[in-house]
């Protein structure tokens, strides 16, 4: 009886992992999303699918080889969904999945943060580099 109980209670208690401990999965996710294309990518579908023209247009910087990867990578782990139209010409739509905009809810605050915070980021930078600077020359 008391393995009966244990077995389901170990069922229904999902499983904890620490991103400090190098073999636990959670480790894996926290790389998955924290390259800038990632958090981009996902910020980016937030409001609304969009095609992959369309990404390319809003997230400056971005090659069409990295676009693509990432999407791919993002889409196996279950984050981006690939909507294919079957159409001609080609109509390829991607959108969030519910664990997606799960993640885009954090990665949001994340984004308004650093547009509020960059100056005083940048400030810190140049004072930082100016007072390196002159103890490098002395």
């Amino acid at each position: 009886m008391t393995a009966t109980v244990t077995s389901q209670t170990a069922r229904a208690t999902p499983p904890v992992g620490s991103v400090f401990d190098e073999s636990c999965s959670a480790r894996h996710a926290l790389e998955l999303i924290s390259g800038k294309w990632a958090m981009l990518i996902i910020s980016a579908l937030w409001q609304s699918p969009m095609r992959n023209a369309d990404l390319l247009r809003k997230i400056g910087g971005i090659s069409q080889k990295v676009l693509t990867e990432t999407l791919r990578d993002l889409a196996r782990n279950g984050l981006v969904i690939r909507d294919d139209f079957r159409a001609k010409p080609l109509h390829v739509e991607y959108r969030l999945s519910p664990l997606g905009a799960s993640l885009s809810n954090a990665l949001i605050v994340l984004d308004h943060w650093a547009e509020r915070n960059f100056p005083e980021l940048d400030a810190a930078r140049e004072r930082y580099d100016q007072a390196h600077a002159t103890a490098d020359e002395q």
